[in-house]
């Protein structure tokens, strides 16, 4: 591949209205060309421009750890919340030839993302559009891989963990595809319950990736969970994670179905409330 002589433009430090708020650019003084992308102080992507594969926040790793353990090859997926487009960039690396298409509904945001960190990668697309009427405009079996990460003020984007939205989501995997989910929750886990039996209610294979302290309800923090209609390399997945820097448990099969208990499915008549990061630690998500 022939390499521009151009220089582009460095990203500039600095704060930067939004739609859902004010977003924060910041430079990490450890790596060369590493960048920290926040809004109203709560950190939503962290990418490094020079080194996609390089992943800093936990939970895009987890997302990473099951994603490589899909089949070699290019993907088709579709991204549900996008802010600087850390897991996409990482796909395109790793996976050279993907098609990837990115919803987010902050339109400023995605302009400040492209001006800035840019969005020139291989195979990608950024549309702005709600998550759910996005859904609407999919066709069936269109993808190898969906993720649902959108959060808005630090809050799950409304109406992407119902019963009705995981069913559309599930139409448009085309076999063995994957499904990936990042929510957050605390003591008790009542919205990651619910969560689970919503999951459960639309595919015959689920896992749960998390902290300990997390998965015991000790602390607040993200749960990363995976679906697919066929076999997920459970094995595999739970030895990367609990071999990782920062080991998480995997969480799946009768253990998983007791943790659900008898959680009612998530539905757009009876949604709870996302759940909401006490603000002793919000600026940690």
């Amino acid at each position: 591949m022939p390499v521009s002589r151009t220089r582009k433009p460095e990203p500039e430090p600095g704060r930067y209205p939004v739609r859902f708020g004010t977003a924060e650019l910041l430079r990490d003084a450890d790596r060369g060309n590493a960048w920290l992308l926040s809004v109203d102080g709560v950190a939503q992507s962290y990418v490094d421009l020079d080194d996609p594969t390089h992943l800093e926040f936990d939970y895009v790793r987890r997302f990473a750890d099951v994603v490589d353990r899909l089949p070699e090859g290019p993907l088709d997926a579709l991204h549900i919340g996008g802010a600087a487009c850390t897991l996409p960039r990482y796909v395109a690396a790793s996976r050279p030839g993907s098609r990837q298409l990115v919803f987010d509904a902050d339109g400023e945001l995605v302009e400040l993302v492209r001006a800035q960190l840019g969005l020139r990668v291989p195979g990608l697309r950024v549309r702005v559009t709600d998550g759910r009427e996005g859904l609407a405009t999919r066709r069936e079996d269109s993808a190898d891989l969906v993720v649902v990460d959108a959060f808005e003020r630090a809050t799950l984007a409304g109406g992407l963990a119902t019963l009705e939205a995981t069913k559309a989501l599930a139409g448009i995997l085309r076999a063995p595809g994957l499904y990936l989910a990042n929510i957050t929750d605390g003591s008790g886990l009542p919205f990651a319950r619910r969560f689970l039996a919503t999951l459960l209610e639309v595919f015959p294979e689920v896992l749960l990736l998390a902290d300990p302290g997390v998965l015991r309800g000790r602390r607040f923090g993200n749960l990363v969970l995976a679906a697919s209609a066929s076999d997920l390399p459970t094995a595999e997945i739970a030895r990367r994670t609990a071999s990782a820097a920062f080991p998480a448990r995997c969480v799946y099969g009768e253990e998983l179905r007791k943790l659900a208990g008898r959680a009612a499915p998530i539905t757009d008549a009876d949604a709870p409330p996302p759940p909401k990061p006490p603000n002793d630690v919000l600026g940690l998500f």
